[in-house]
């Protein structure tokens, strides 16, 4: 529009015989200095092309949103031109979002994904191999553990966005009301929990039955019993220690220990019960320590391993960032993916999500020596456990959820619910 504005003019001041060879020339000069300024400020630095790119994560907490926007926002005043568009989701509907998209063609340029589902996504073509675009120089800068899970066949798919080891955490003071120490075995944790569920208004062990974790919360207590999730390529669910460590649970729920229907309460439900006040012991994420600050300041609690049986044991848990192998602006993506770990953005998100360190200069912060809540949560580390990582995990995960709840609402005994989820997994693995 500019160049033929300044044409037209140029074209009528010709026929008026009022404009010189010399002025003309002026004239076409000034239509490209105006037409470059244009072109500068409306598509970035002069040869900048537009980049729009989408970046999906789930929802922490409260502070992940506008955290998210606000490095999105300071990475595209640096890039004029590009614009980044943050989706958060929560947690318990983020696999159906992530579905619904995929199948409409519609992947995230960047993703941040739970670890377990690399595999799947790997298998179906949908992650870019970060070996090609991550230096050497850049990887070092992770701590070397952290990588791990995100490689699949020797390829590196994606970098470690969120660490976290679980813990136990309880309410002191319902301790001190019920007139019980806090425990050390899963003996001792029955104990607790009958002790204080005899309290008016009160809930001794918070036990998840719907949506996320339920399986996370059964595999605590399979592997603190001396069970494994998978022995030799098969499920290790039928075992005798996954029948005693669901025997242990559903025994808590016929003592009433628990909050009443665990199958209509999700994680974030029993997180809010002990928000309350109301649940005496719960099996937590670093990330509800700042939740705690924020939004119950006036609650004791203490942050505690979990119960002993055969060995000390702990999640570990990682989600990672990823690279869509259907981006269009790969380049762009990669150059913000790694501006996500400026040292000053990374540092701020662990510390308000309570997570873990995942970098080698963040593991040296002071922090996570100073503050006695999350060093309880990095101390399990050492003795931390995996969920497996192989493709076709969230249908392992599903069938275990669904034995549990069957369990859960008396339809079956421990036994039958373990012995099925066993066999369905098998034959579920023997399909792969």
């Amino acid at each position: 529009m500019i160049v033929s504005f300044l044409d037209e003019a140029e074209l009528l001041a010709c026929r008026s015989g009022r404009m010189s060879r010399r002025w003309a020339t002026m004239g076409r000069l000034v239509g490209f200095l105006i037409t470059l300024a244009f072109m500068t400020f409306s598509s970035g630095p002069p040869g900048a092309m537009a980049a729009e790119l989408r970046f999906t994560a789930g929802e922490y907490s409260g502070f992940t949103r506008p955290f998210l926007e606000r490095v999105a926002r300071d990475y595209e005043a640096l890039h004029p031109g590009t614009h980044i568009q943050v989706e958060v989701i929560p947690w318990d509907s983020y696999l159906q979002k992530l579905t619904t998209d995929i199948s409409s063609g519609d992947q995230p340029d960047i993703a941040i994904f739970p670890t377990m589902w690399v595999s799947d996504l790997a298998a179906d073509g949908l992650l870019e191999p970060l070996d090609p675009l991550a230096t050497p120089a850049f990887k070092s800068t992770f701590i070397p553990a952290f990588l791990v899970p995100a490689s699949v066949n020797g390829r590196l798919l994606g970098l470690p966005a969120a660490a976290s080891a679980r813990a136990m955490l309880v309410n002191t003071d319902l301790l001190d009301k019920a007139g019980v120490p806090a425990p050390k075995t899963w003996d001792e944790l029955r104990t607790a929990a009958k002790a204080i569920s005899a309290l008016p208004n009160t809930y001794g062990f918070g036990l998840p039955g719907k949506e996320v974790e339920v399986d996370t919360y059964f595999y605590y207590a399979l592997w603190g019993f001396g069970g494994e999730i998978l022995e030799d390529g098969k499920s290790g669910l039928g075992s005798p220690e996954a029948i005693r460590a669901a025997t242990f649970y559903m025994s808590l729920i016929n003592d009433k220990a628990t909050e009443p229907s665990p199958t209509a309460h999700s994680r974030e439900d029993v997180f809010k019960l002990f928000k309350e006040g109301r649940i005496g012991i719960v099996f937590a994420y670093p990330m509800l320590v700042p939740q705690l600050k924020a939004e119950a300041p006036d609650l004791r609690y203490a942050v505690l391993p979990f119960p002993v049986e055969t060995q000390p044991v702990t999640l570990g848990v990682t989600d990672v960032l990823t690279l869509s192998s259907s981006s269009k602006n790969q380049k762009t993506a990669w150059e913000f993916m790694q501006f996500l770990y400026g040292a000053k953005y990374r540092a701020e998100f662990d510390h308000a999500e309570g997570l873990l360190p995942v970098t080698v200069e963040g593991a040296a912060d002071s922090y996570y020596k100073d503050n006695p809540d999350i060093a309880a949560f990095a101390a399990g580390l050492a003795h931390a456990r995996f969920a497996p990582t192989i493709k076709g995990w969230s249908e392992l995960s599903e069938i275990t959820l669904t034995s549990l709840q069957t369990m859960y609402l008396g339809q079956k005994t421990p036994t039958e619910a373990m012995t099925d989820a066993a066999r369905q997994i098998d034959d579920a693995l023997a399909r792969k």
